[in-house]
């Protein structure tokens, strides 16, 4: 699970009086706390890796001292990069033993329902590496004034929904693909070339639906990735902003009738 932050000087946090965004309060408890209960609560979830800046504040989570002391719960100090903090995950757990889920410790609202839609679509795909895509009009069903970033392709919108699911040794070129992305976000041209710039022309006019452009990045990144739609708004929400969290807030009074 990823949990780190670029920079210790965060407004959401601030704002909502938390020593860290991952401990932002939800319902009474550290957010970070309710999603790693709801993975750990998932049957073929045996342990969870907290990648997180600060894992002394999670060391001293009195929710988390009995997991802690089993190995369910084990922590790992986050790096300034994203991708190289799923590249250090992959490797502490080993993609020899066995599918590793990565996710975020902002899914507030992941569920069971959510677990279940993607996991057992995933099982249905003979891919290296899965990931939870959200229709855009899903969301806007649900959500009409939530604001969303989305993938635009021929047959659709889609927005992120933070789960990946890493099945193989090889999904790892994925996570290694994107460090070198990353790596080259202040050089367009050298992104251009890793992709292909015929790929980014395509994906730029919309000319691709999701699963070509899929079939043509797992070609460049040489591991097979499919997409995984979630017809669940829920999925694609996370705590990014001060709005992001008072939708969450509201949406689970809604559900306990508050």
């Amino acid at each position: 699970m990823l949990a780190g932050r670029r920079s210790s000087d965060d407004p959401l946090a601030a704002a909502a009086g938390a020593p860290h965004r991952a401990l932002l309060d939800i319902e009474g408890e550290p957010m970070l706390v309710r999603v790693v209960e709801r993975l750990l609560g998932w049957p073929s979830i045996e342990r969870v890796l907290i990648n997180i800046d600060t894992p002394e504040l999670v060391g001293a989570e009195a929710a988390f001292t009995t997991r802690l002391a089993s190995g369910e719960i084990e922590l790992l100090t986050s790096t300034d990069s994203p991708s190289r903090s799923v590249l250090e995950s992959l490797d502490a757990v080993g993609l020899e033993a066995g599918t590793i889920l990565v996710t975020t410790a902002d899914h507030a609202l992941l569920d069971d329902e959510i677990l279940e839609a993607f996991f057992r679509t995933s099982e249905e795909q003979e891919s290296d590496l899965s990931f939870a895509l959200v229709p855009r009009e899903s969301i806007e069903a649900r959500f009409p004034e939530a604001r969303r970033t989305y993938l635009r392709f021929r047959d659709g919108d889609f927005s992120g929904a933070n789960l990946f699911l890493f099945r193989t040794p090889e999904s790892r070129r994925a996570a290694l693909f994107w460090r070198r992305v990353e790596s080259q976000r202040k050089h367009p041209w050298q992104i251009a070339r890793a992709f292909g710039l015929m790929n980014l022309l395509l994906f730029a006019t919309r000319q691709l639906e999701l699963d070509s452009a899929l079939a043509r990045a797992s070609k460049v990144i040489d591991a097979q990735v499919t997409a995984i739609r979630i017809g669940i708004a829920e999925a694609a929400v996370d705590v990014d902003k001060i709005e992001d969290l008072e939708l969450v807030r509201r949406v689970l009074a809604e559900r306990h009738g508050s």
